[in-house]
């Protein structure tokens, strides 16, 4: 079988696995939908001459928030244990080689994140008013800034499942950057505008800013650009990071990737 052939085999199991585990599977999608309800129900405020919410810029933002969540935490998390259990040693005995098994999380991930991202869309028009876009344009947006939203915020979470000594020591270092550049990429804090220079600057250099504003162009009119920090959408520019980032966090992975645990 072709590495490709063996990816999606291997990603079709890391899917069955998923929904089995009736809590990992339950708390992924709940956990953005909570965080939602709870920003749209705080903040209330409507951005001055475009007729748009705080809670529906959350929900635009929380599309790509549920993303990095499912790719960078949750892998991060589950590769450092597939380590530790033993699960990567048995597999280094078998044909599958690293690049099929990222290929598995991959898929894994897009599946989660393709849920996630209903549900959150979902609420969103249920309870906020958002409304879904008509033109094949901004789907289309929709598709490119997911899949380079998948990609390489998974291949950052495998590459950085390496630092942690073990499962559960990956949490710590998944969660700490990933709540973080939340709040300094304005998911947390609406608008991004009224966040410091400094810290959007910091922001610049990582997915999650340019993944929830590639999706804030997807969901919001073009009015709401103005409220970004460069006044404009800049998708070409999300497109360079994101994809810069899909290709650095391959080579790490590449670099990092361990198939026996590091404890002593």
């Amino acid at each position: 079988m072709s590495t490709v052939a063996l990816g999606l085999a291997r990603g079709g199991i890391e899917v069955k696995q998923f929904f089995r585990s009736r809590e990992q599977a339950v708390f992924t999608f709940a956990f953005p939908l909570l965080i939602l309800t709870l920003l749209g129900s705080i903040f209330n405020r409507a951005y001055e001459g475009t007729g748009v919410t705080a809670a529906q810029v959350f929900t635009a933002s929380m599309v790509g928030a549920g993303i990095i969540s499912t790719s960078f935490v949750n892998l991060t998390i589950s590769v450092a244990a597939d380590r530790e259990n033993g699960t990567l040693m048995r597999l280094r005995g078998t044909p599958l080689s690293a690049v099929s098994y990222f290929m598995g999380k991959i898929v894994l991930v897009a599946v989660a994140s393709l849920g996630q991202a209903i549900l959150v869309l979902g609420i969103g028009a249920l309870l906020y008013d958002v409304h879904l876009p008509t033109s094949l344009d901004k789907w289309l947006t929709f598709g490119w800034v997911f899949v380079l939203a998948v990609v390489s915020c998974s291949m950052l979470g495998i590459a950085t499942s390496a630092i942690a000594r073990s499962g559960q020591g990956a949490a710590a270092v998944a969660n700490v950057p990933y709540v973080g550049l939340q709040f300094i990429s304005g998911v947390y804090v609406g608008p991004i505008t009224t966040l410091p220079v400094g810290m959007v600057t910091v922001a610049s250099f990582f997915p999650i800013k340019w993944v929830c504003q590639g999706f804030r162009s997807v969901f919001l009119p073009d009015a709401m650009a103005k409220w970004e920090m460069a006044g404009t959408w800049e998708l070409g520019r999300t497109a360079a990071v994101l994809g810069a980032w899909s290709v650095a966090g391959l080579v790490l992975c590449l670099l990092t990737f361990r198939w026996t645990s590091n404890r002593t």
